[in-house]
């Protein structure tokens, strides 16, 4: 069982860490020079998930803000080409946000950039303690424990 102390710092190494990637990982979009912003490079990894337009509420409901932030989004996305505004085949009121051929290049640089940021940070870890690692965040993502199946 683990102290207070021992959470306190576990959290402390958590949040260290969070930084570190945030920090890595903007280095690296810059190198790539995308010209998005991160909250930009959120939204349109956000828009690669859905299988056709969503909605702006969608988006924001997803991305956990209000509305008028993911106008503000899309309104950078759209002057950069990333993304388009189309319209609701069923109701020409609703707005949808669709990715454009050059949104879809941009996810792929921002999927490369990510790669090279989780490859630096992995850098200093042996095979076994990435694996362990692997095992640790899971558990910490889902909040239950993961067995290792082995055959």
């Amino acid at each position: 069982m683990t102290t207070p102390d021992a959470d306190g710092l576990l959290a402390e190494q958590l949040l260290r860490l969070t930084r570190r990637v945030h920090r890595i990982q903007k280095r690296h979009l810059e190198q790539r020079e995308l010209g998005i912003t991160p909250a930009q490079s959120r939204l349109l990894r956000t828009l690669a998930h859905y299988s056709g337009p969503p909605r702006m509420a969608d988006l924001a409901e997803r991305l956990e803000v209000v509305p008028r932030a993911v106008t503000t989004l899309v309104d950078g996305l759209e002057a950069s080409g990333k993304v388009r505004r189309v319209p609701d085949p069923t109701n020409r009121r609703v707005i949808r946000i669709e990715v454009t051929d050059e949104g879809r290049k941009a996810l792929r640089e921002l999927r490369a950039a990510r790669r090279s940021a989780a490859e630096e940070i992995l850098a200093p870890l042996t095979d076994e303690q990435r694996d362990v690692l692997g095992g640790l965040l899971n558990t910490l993502v889902d909040g239950v424990p993961h067995t290792e199946h082995r055959c």
